[in-house]
């Protein structure tokens, strides 16, 4: 159980039961590479890594948060989870490492998430076919950004998927 001091607001259990069973619909979770930006908790690392992810990334700035997840992968042995300290804007500014699926949840006052989403396809951080999800408030609507693919709503969370560009242009030439 993660402490109470910790600055996070987990995803709920309902938004992640329906997040991942979109997920497996799309993807063979045991083949995919993740990205889990502004990780908190650990919460969707540790669910990637239990369906036996080939590698997951964890990316937090807080040392507490990092130092949690360090310790529940030791006690769980996820050897396929690294952690990393670092901000996700940064981090997603300079990496050039390619990922089936990125998940950011930022926190939803952050007003400038729009660049995380800029920040992966800029540097082209996403395979081909592979997926950025971002949980964010009501107050964001990201339906006209060019790599949208869906939005869902589970309560008070919010799921915006964007697919890799040449695959969403790919997709839409077949559709014609």
């Amino acid at each position: 159980m993660a402490p109470a001091n910790l600055p996070v607001r987990p995803t709920t259990d309902m938004a992640k039961e329906s997040l991942f069973n979109i997920l497996n619909n799309y993807f063979y979770l045991d083949q995919v590479e993740v990205l889990d930006l502004f990780a908190g908790t650990g919460n969707l690392t540790y669910e990637f890594a239990s369906r036996d992810a080939k590698s997951v990334v964890s990316v937090d700035l807080d040392p507490h948060c990092v130092n949690f997840i360090k310790k529940t992968i030791q006690t769980l042995h996820y050897d396929q989870v690294s952690v990393v300290r670092q901000d996700a804007f940064a981090y997603t500014a300079a990496s050039r490492r390619k990922f089936d699926v990125i998940f950011a949840d930022p926190p939803y006052q952050m007003e400038n998430i729009a660049e995380i989403v800029r920040n992966v396809f800029v540097n082209e951080m996403l395979k081909p076919d592979g997926w950025l999800v971002l949980e964010h408030s009501d107050a964001h609507d990201f339906s006209d950004h060019p790599a949208f693919y869906d939005h869902r709503r589970y309560g008070r969370v919010n799921f915006t998927f964007f697919v890799n560009m040449s695959d969403a242009e790919g997709a839409a030439e077949e559709e014609e």
